[in-house]
């Protein structure tokens, strides 16, 4: 069953008195318990594809269905993790953990909100810096604590914004295998529906059970291709392996195509 329908979504926007239309009569599902990555060149519109799941911005065309009801403005039922954190400055990594659980639980009373708060400290690797202000923790640190918020408030859908697109490499092949360990579970729970912005080919063959490619000004679904790599994934024996390295090329050339596209056009894309 689908967890969340896009019918013919276009989205206009106004910059400087003009009007441009950032994603043109987009449509895809993405079943419940998939992880479903968004790759394309900058400017392509994956951002605000994300901005219009969440609720923040309304489509000028088509719909979005999430259990088959339209959306109306930001929910429970979504979570975000964006690139740059979104921490506030004043809590610690605790308190900022235990508000996202409180935005989902009103009634809960504050000691079981900061028990779900220490558990997924606990599971991201930061029960010992849960005391800490968000300027004492590295970058990485920091989106473990926007991840563990995220997976505490529970929500059956969580979208995320290019989360690692700022963490260096060695963080961010951790935060991968970390956010692919919470997401597979143990079996014994069902696993939430993600939609997953990246530029990062290799992070999206990794995380993905599906890859949706976007390109063009404004952006158009250019192909869905499923991933054919059987889960859990062994990161280190599956780059080395000729299929992977199939796989790879076949996206590279998709995604650069859509850049020399542009690049023979009006614009540039760097």
């Amino acid at each position: 069953m689908s967890k969340i329908e896009i019918q013919n979504l276009t989205v206009d926007y106004t910059e400087k008195n003009k009007r441009f239309t950032a994603l043109q009569d987009v449509s895809f599902s993405v079943e419940t318990g998939e992880f479903v990555s968004v790759i394309g060149s900058s400017g392509c519109g994956k951002s605000t594809l994300l901005s219009i799941l969440e609720g923040i911005n309304a489509p000028t065309q088509g719909s979005i269905l999430i259990d088959r009801k339209p959306i109306q403005g930001t929910g429970t039922d979504r979570g975000v993790v964006f690139q740059h954190y979104s921490l506030f400055p004043w809590m610690t990594a605790r308190k900022n953990v235990a508000f996202g659980v409180k935005q989902i639980k009103k009634n809960l009373p504050k000691s079981e909100r900061l028990k779900i708060a220490d558990e997924f400290l606990d599971k991201v690797g930061l029960e010992e810096f849960k005391n800490r202000y968000p300027s004492q923790l590295s970058g990485g640190m920091q989106q473990r604590v926007a991840i563990a918020r995220a997976l505490a408030m529970d929500t059956d859908i969580l979208l995320m914004d290019e989360p690692f697109g700022a963490i260096d490499a060695k963080n961010r092949t951790f935060l991968q295998e970390l956010l692919l360990k919470l997401w597979e579970g143990d079996g014994t729970e069902e696993k939430k529906t993600v939609l997953f912005v990246t530029h990062d080919i290799d992070e999206a063959i990794l995380l993905s059970d599906r890859i949706i490619m976007i390109g063009g000004r404004p952006g158009r679904i250019n192909k869905e291709i499923p991933v054919p790599f059987a889960r859990p994934r062994n990161r280190a024996e599956l780059v080395q392996t000729r299929e992977y390295g199939e796989f790879r090329n076949e996206l590279l050339s998709l995604f650069y195509s859509d850049i020399v596209n542009k690049i023979g056009g009006s614009e540039v894309v760097l």
